[in-house]
């Protein structure tokens, strides 16, 4: 049902304000007060209100929303016990929720969307939006304002529909107005709605106005300029979901289109059996074991009935994590990916667009093979000289993240790195920086192709089209228009950095005066110390750890007292070049754990997850939220700075050589994935 012209509050309905004051909260919620925002300043508010605060892992395992909704913002901790209990959202009569900025930070997952929407609430409103979370909003038919349209709304003022939808492209607009995606996709398959076509006149373009220009819809005969803001329809070259997210798109699908539906295009489009495997191993997580086995099942009966390809476990071990899998073998240069992970974006390395939906999307896009989006700004770091032999691709996202992304000049906005350091960078170096892209509140990130890109492609895939790959590369053109401005960093002046628990944009750098000393943190002991994801599970990484565990066995050195070193590769492939080349046996010697491919800890759904409060992380997955990898303290820091944390038992920045009685070459050991 279309949503009415003129948008009001609803009579013996309530506004819920998620202040910094969690008493506040705590009082509305028990009935016993009613706030303004007349009365209130954005500055009061909670920002950064991430995905998995709204959603945890666990509340996921649930598909259907309407169980998700009793458990709305269960990972919102305070004082050791969650600020919004049980039920208690959609118990307590309210209609709008209320934040300050950045609000639905984090992961892609569509269920902190759900969980709102389920409860009762129909109207979201902050300060600013991450852009996942936003496209989940609008295509569930949440609307969303600012403080302002809150504050005439509390006064009695009628707000007309259209100012909910101002500032949106002119599809977007529409799926508003119709109240949803699917109410939205109905109408266009009843014929009561003609889209907009692109009208750009011809322009320099970036590289994601390139990709997304060549894969228009019915473009009229030739390829047309598109600019920011431009509504689109796009075909989609491919894409995934994992046993986290499929359940929702297979239930959706079969509400939707009926029992028997069908995809346009199943062979672009695959499963992965990765971000649960190892949840049995989780003791918070095994009274979620049935509900996984659901998930998992649900997930093999859309494989059987539609056909996509099948990256499920064998014999209980994955292939490995969808994303460094799809970069390994199904991304190309020039592509267009969504896939229900924000972490989509790490095929970005590949000079693909790619980046996360929500399930309710995804549905939408495996069914007909093409998608509606909105032509996304871009911001472009131009990077030159070389890094350090102790600084990594880590290091380069966690300055991103502090001097960019945290004043939000990447929110909503396409990451493009180009220039001659990118060429300094392996091809696993640059998926870090594409991984991390949402990281900093990015639609995604893209990374220049080199003859670097074409021979790493064509060493993963023998006998592929090399020649089709580089036709379908695309670089920014000279003048190309860049919303966030272009912002050159020299890569030789950058320094180990670590993120302080909380957030990943709340970066530190080390004091390169003080060796391998983080100065400003003090001595900080570890108990954990986690080597793997999607963001730090690949070839190069296990040679960054590697090259500092080697050093330690050279010295005599194991891992810290006390101190757990967890190691996980991100795929099959990792693993097999870690064994073919020795360091398998040396994690082993030095005292490390290495456990099979998949997700796991980065989610909180595998070894390496605190299960005390007390308890310190040193990590090098991507994201550290409160509560993300178990209820301690999780600091985000490179794999260098990881793997000699483990030996030295705090946090400690690498220097080459420190652990050696004598100095060692810091050269890279045979098989690495390219230039450093």
């Amino acid at each position: 049902m279309r949503p009415e012209p003129l948008v009001r509050l609803t009579p013996g309905k309530r506004v819920l304000f998620l202040t910094k004051d969690p008493g506040l909260v705590r009082r509305q919620l028990a009935g016993e007060l009613d706030l303004a925002m007349d009365d209130l300043r954005v500055e009061d508010l909670l920002d950064d209100i991430n995905t998995d605060a709204m959603t945890p892992a666990w509340v996921c395992f649930d598909w259907d929303p309407r169980e998700i909704a009793k458990n709305a913002y269960a990972g919102l901790i305070v004082d050791g016990e969650r600020l919004i209990p049980a039920n208690a959202l959609a118990a307590g009569g309210f209609e709008v929720i209320v934040s300050g900025y950045r609000k639905g930070v984090g992961s892609s997952r569509e269920t902190a969307a759900q969980c709102e929407r389920y409860s009762g609430i129909r109207i979201a409103i902050a300060a600013s939006f991450a852009p996942i979370h936003a496209r989940n909003n609008i295509n569930l038919g949440t609307l969303m304002g600012d403080h302002a349209m809150l504050a005439r709304l509390q006064r009695g003022e009628a707000i007309p529909l259209e100012e909910f939808t101002r500032g949106h492209d002119a599809i977007t607009r529409l799926v508003i107005e119709w109240g949803g995606l699917f109410p939205f996709s109905r109408a266009i398959a009843e014929g009561r709605v003609e889209l907009p076509a692109p009208g750009a006149a011809a322009r320099p373009m970036t590289m994601a106005e390139k990709i997304l220009a060549r894969h228009l819809v019915a473009p009229g005969g030739e390829e047309r300029s598109v600019a920011p803001g431009d509504p689109v329809v796009v075909g989609v070259d491919g894409g995934y979901s994992h046993e986290f997210t499929t359940a929702q798109v297979h239930a959706f699908l079969a509400e939707e289109h009926g029992p028997g539906y069908r995809l346009s295009h199943p062979e672009r489009f695959a499963v992965f059996e990765d971000h649960l495997i190892y949840a049995d191993e989780v003791a918070a997580m095994r009274r979620y074991l049935p509900k996984i086995e659901t998930l998992r099942e649900m997930q093999r009966a859309f494989q059987r009935h539609t056909g996509v390809h099948d990256f499920s476990a064998r014999d209980g071990v994955s292939p490995g994590i969808c994303h460094e899998v799809a970069r390994e073998q199904l991304v190309e240069p020039g592509d267009f990916i969504q896939a229900t992970d924000s972490h989509t974006c790490m095929g970005g390395a590949n000079n693909a667009l790619t980046w996360g939906v929500g399930a309710t999307e995804y549905a939408a896009l495996v069914h007909s093979g093409f998608a509606m989006v909105e032509v996304p700004e871009s911001i472009r770091f131009e990077l030159v000289g070389r890094l350090a032999p102790n600084v990594t691709a880590k290091d380069l996202m966690l300055h991103i993240l502090l001097e960019y992304a945290k004043p939000q000049a990447t929110l909503n906005r396409v990451l493009e790195f180009t220039g001659p350091g990118v060429s300094t960078l392996s091809m696993d170096e640059r998926a870090t920086l594409a991984n991390m892209a949402t990281e900093c509140s990015a639609r995604s990130g893209i990374v220049a192709a080199d003859e670097e890109t074409f021979r790493w492609l064509a060493a993963w895939r023998p006998g592929c089209d090399l020649e089709r790959m580089r036709a379908r590369a695309v670089a920014p053109d000279p003048g190309a228009e860049y919303a966030g401005g272009v912002h050159e960093i020299d890569l030789s002046q950058l320094v180990p950095m670590v993120a302080h628990p909380g957030d990943p944009d709340h970066g530190i750098p080390s004091d390169p005066t003080n060796g391998a000393r983080v100065a400003e943190i003090g001595e900080v002991a570890i108990d954990i110390a986690y080597a793997g994801s999607c963001t730090a599970g690949k070839i190069d990484d296990l040679v960054f750890y590697h090259r500092v565990t080697r050093e330690a066995l050279d010295a005599g050195l194991r891992v810290a007292p006390g101190v757990e070193f967890i190691l996980q590769c991100g795929s099959e492939a990792v693993e097999r070049f870690i064994r073919e080349h020795g360091f398998y046996d040396d994690f082993l010697r030095a005292g490390a754990r290495v456990i099979p491919p998949g997700c796991g800890a980065c989610i909180g759904c595998g070894p390496g997850v605190s299960e005390q409060p007390d308890q310190v992380t040193v990590s090098a997955i991507n994201r550290n939220y409160k509560g993300r990898s178990g209820p301690g303290r999780l600091w985000l820091a490179s794999p260098l700075t990881v793997a000699a944390s483990a030996f030295t038992g705090r946090i400690t920045a690498y220097v080459p050589g420190m652990f050696a009685r004598q100095p060692v070459p810091a050269g890279t050991p045979p098989g690495a994935g390219g230039a450093r």
